[in-house]
């Protein structure tokens, strides 16, 4: 299926607003983990554009931050991100959208949106923190003392935040669905 210009502009647009959701907090982190909004983000593409869709633009995104812009939590960018031990949150961002969007695609109900929404953010957390733990473990130089129960145990406390905005991510999205253009069919809701 051809992309259209307005699926690219929206594609472009939810790339902009991870940028913005991954900086908008700056420098603060606890423990090895910054504090952002890019989950929010992401799992708002899945619900608002779809899951293929949702997942190109956060595709674009992380492709934009590869190359080098400074698009990345803590205006981090280029191929060295790689190896940050939180890359994996990057990367999961694709699948985030991707299954969120699916969800609702299948049923869109309210509940679907709620559903979606915190099985996006779940999903986020699975990869990203098994990612975290493997790249301390494997190549970034883990601190002493450091488990796969601490890297979870960092996760604490972005983990409320999250839920919250997972949640008000999926009411958002369900209220929107019927007045943004319905991109996967090209029609108006």
């Amino acid at each position: 299926m051809k992309l259209k210009a307005i699926d690219m502009t929206m594609a472009g647009l939810f790339a902009a607003l991870m940028a913005v959701g991954a900086n908008i907090t700056a420098f603060l982190v606890i423990g090895g983990v910054p504090i952002t909004l890019t989950t929010f983000f992401s799992v708002l593409a899945g619900l608002l554009l779809g899951s293929r869709l949702g997942a190109i633009s956060m595709t674009v995104y992380a492709l934009v931050g590869l190359v080098g812009v400074p698009v990345f939590s803590q205006f981090t960018g280029g191929l060295s991100s790689l190896f940050m031990p939180t890359f994996g949150f990057i990367l999961s961002n694709i699948f985030v959208a991707y299954v969120a969007g699916k969800i609702v695609e299948k049923n869109d109900s309210k509940t679907s949106f709620y559903v979606a929404a915190l099985i996006g953010m779940s999903l986020n957390y699975v990869f990203g923190t098994t990612w975290m733990y493997f790249a301390y473990q494997l190549w970034f130089g883990a601190p002493e003392g450091f488990s796969y129960a601490v890297a979870w145990l960092w996760m604490a406390a972005p983990l409320p935040k999250d839920i919250i905005f997972s949640i008000l991510a999926g009411g958002l999205a369900y209220r929107l669905k019927g007045k943004v253009i319905k991109l996967e069919h090209g029609r108006t809701a």
